[in-house]
């Protein structure tokens, strides 16, 4: 990217419901090599040290359906300086430029943020039911953690996307949400 070109961000959480950044055009995107993963424990955003949440992260394989921001090339620094602020918190993101395609076809190089393995919050690849508990009981500075989930599944569905592993994640967290209406959690 040079200082006379646009900046192209990838968002595929939050960043797709809540950007955060004035944007010029907002388009559909695909980006290959990567997957939406409840991989990142959260000690800030969506839950604390002593009661992690999980927040998403890009992680190794597949692909990932998001939304591309274009920002103009007037705000491209301090719009990354903002992301990089907001996303960087406990470090459990690298910054990184992807390829994304544009729902028109067009291919553009896209700033994002991939999930750290080596970083102590990496949580991996944790089972359905995990996953559920431990956004059900998250909560930390920008709210709870299964609205994270919910925001982020109801931004995917108004933009015509499928994500089968957060539609069942969401199924499971309701499940176990009446489990404890029901007296059998607490």
């Amino acid at each position: 990217m040079t200082k006379h070109d646009d900046l192209w961000v990838f968002g595929y959480g939050s960043l797709m419901w809540r950007p955060g950044f004035a944007y010029a055009d907002v388009r559909p995107a695909l980006l290959k090599g990567w997957h939406r993963s409840f991989c990142l424990y959260s000690m800030h955003y969506r839950g604390t040290p002593e009661q992690p949440g999980l927040v998403l992260g890009l992680d190794r394989g597949g692909s990932c359906k998001g939304l591309a921001f274009r920002v103009p090339a007037a705000e491209a620094d301090i719009t990354i300086g903002y992301l990089n602020e907001r996303e960087l918190v406990g470090y459990a993101y690298r910054p990184h430029w992807a390829a994304v395609t544009l729902d028109d076809g067009r291919k553009v190089r896209a700033y994002t943020f991939v999930a750290d393995r080596g970083h102590r919050h990496y949580a991996g690849a944790l089972g359905l039911e995990r996953q559920a508990a431990i956004i059900m009981d998250g909560a930390g500075a920008t709210g709870l953690n299964r609205d994270y989930l919910i925001n982020t599944v109801r931004q995917l569905e108004a933009d015509g996307f499928i994500d089968k592993s957060l539609h069942a994640l969401l199924v499971e967290v309701e499940r176990q949400t009446g489990l404890i209406d029901m007296g059998a959690g607490i």
